[in-house]
């Protein structure tokens, strides 16, 4: 068992974890790491802030029988915010193949991230997970690089060494003692978590110091229309709160199904017994949209005139749907080919402050993969397994609400859009 004044024999490297390390129970979680592996610590340094605003500083020295060992044990840890302490320049190297990265590469978290280049620290453009970072030819900047995007000749980051990460600030509406404050729990009073991601939104889309709103996107399974969530996804996105939407062909094609047949999945969303072949409205209306060419031209059209991706085209709000192969048709703005699908959701994620996510597991996990830690996630399930995959694959940052996404979304609209939402759109939607 590791001690706090008796280093463990071995391989040996200094560490740093800074930020709010002892209320989020980060240095707890890096502590228990260390020991699972099989390797011993020693706090040199322990910096406690004095206030709850303030942040901690800790040094500690990690020690591990064999080399191979400690540089695997760095790598995971350094997902938390555990830097190595040292002045050395990051290594590089030139991607020799289109596509292919060089061995040894450095593999990004969506932690804020900085490399040393000729002595000095350069932040890295667009945190990004499971990125390479990829060097200007003057070394003055530094971005990520998806894999796929590797080009000969690109210069990349290989190893540890002169890299750092940070942790996001703590997003806590106050600063004092709370139960309840995992991040996914079903027990959690629903009004106030509603409210929370309102002052959330809100905040994103009050200017800052720059004059610059930052954006909202939302991310929406096929669920928010069958639950009767979609009026107040449109209400959103009509009423400026939402910038950017990430969905599927499944959400898209029944949310043109609710608007135009008043079904989802052939079932009335007002009640009453399926029709007959009701079970083939969304094909009938993917089909229809196929005919017009784009969800755009349909609204150009007069054909379609309700529902979310309606407010979109309207409001000028741009959508990626990113297929799968399981997909029906698919509508015509699905994008098919996944890669593909994942850059046009990079190019949409500028300027995002606040991301919801709704009723979504793989759309959910797949956007994660693209933001930042930075960006606030909130993401909303009935089923607490949905929500806590996204944590699980790398997304720390998503808060999880456990409940109804359809009265979720309704509250959500009544907050920002007022008790009257839900008639002020086309045709009382």
């Amino acid at each position: 068992m590791p001690t706090l004044d008796a280093p463990g024999p071995g391989y040996s490297e200094v560490v740093r974890l800074d930020g709010h390390v002892l209320d989020s129970l980060v240095l707890v979680k890096v502590l228990d790491i260390i020991v699972e592996a099989g390797a011993s610590y020693k706090i040199l340094d322990f910096d406690i802030g004095t206030t709850s605003r303030d942040e901690s500083h800790v040094r500690i020295e990690v020690s591990c029988p064999a080399e191979a060992t400690l540089g695997s044990l760095l790598e995971r840890l350094q997902v938390h915010g555990v830097n190595r302490e040292d002045s050395e320049d990051a290594q590089l190297a030139e991607v020799d193949q289109d596509g292919a990265l060089p061995d040894g590469f450095y593999s990004t978290t969506n932690l804020a991230t900085w490399v040393r280049l000729g002595g000095r620290w350069v932040e890295v453009a667009r945190p990004e997970m499971d990125c390479a970072v990829a060097v200007s030819p003057d070394g003055s900047s530094a971005r990520t690089l998806p894999m796929h995007r590797a080009r000969r000749g690109d210069r990349v980051v290989v190893g540890m060494h002169g890299v750092r990460v940070a942790r996001p600030g703590q997003w806590r509406g106050n600063d004092d003692f709370a139960f309840m404050t995992s991040q996914v729990s079903s027990e959690k009073p629903k009004g106030l978590t509603v409210e929370r991601v309102a002052a959330s939104i809100r905040r994103a889309r009050t200017a800052g110091p720059d004059g610059r709103l930052g954006k909202v996107l939302m991310v929406c399974g096929p669920a928010v229309v069958h639950t009767g969530a979609a009026p107040a996804v449109a209400a959103l996105v009509r009423g400026g709160w939402v910038q950017v939407l990430f969905a599927g062909n499944g959400f898209a094609t029944h949310d043109i199904e609710s608007a135009v047949l008043g079904t989802s999945l052939g079932a009335p969303l007002g009640g009453g017994q399926p029709s007959e072949h009701g079970h083939a409205n969304h094909l009938r209306v993917i089909n229809e949209v196929r005919r017009w060419g784009s969800i755009a031209a349909a609204v150009g059209a007069g054909w379609l005139r309700s529902g979310a991706l309606y407010e979109c085209v309207k409001a000028g709000v741009p959508f990626v749907l990113a297929g799968s192969v399981r997909d029906d048709g698919p509508l015509p703005d699905v994008v098919t080919d996944t890669v593909a699908a994942a850059d046009a959701m990079r190019g949409q994620l500028e300027g995002v402050q606040v991301a919801v996510m709704l009723a979504s597991t793989l759309h959910a996990i797949a956007t994660g993969n693209l933001l930042p830690a930075s960006v606030e996630t909130f993401c909303v399930d009935i089923n607490p397994a949905v929500v806590t995959k996204l944590a699980d694959r790398g997304s720390r940052q998503a808060l999880g609400i456990v409940t109804d996404v359809g009265l979720f979304a309704h509250e959500l609209a009544g907050s920002l859009c007022g008790p009257s939402w839900q008639a002020q759109g086309p045709h009382g939607h």
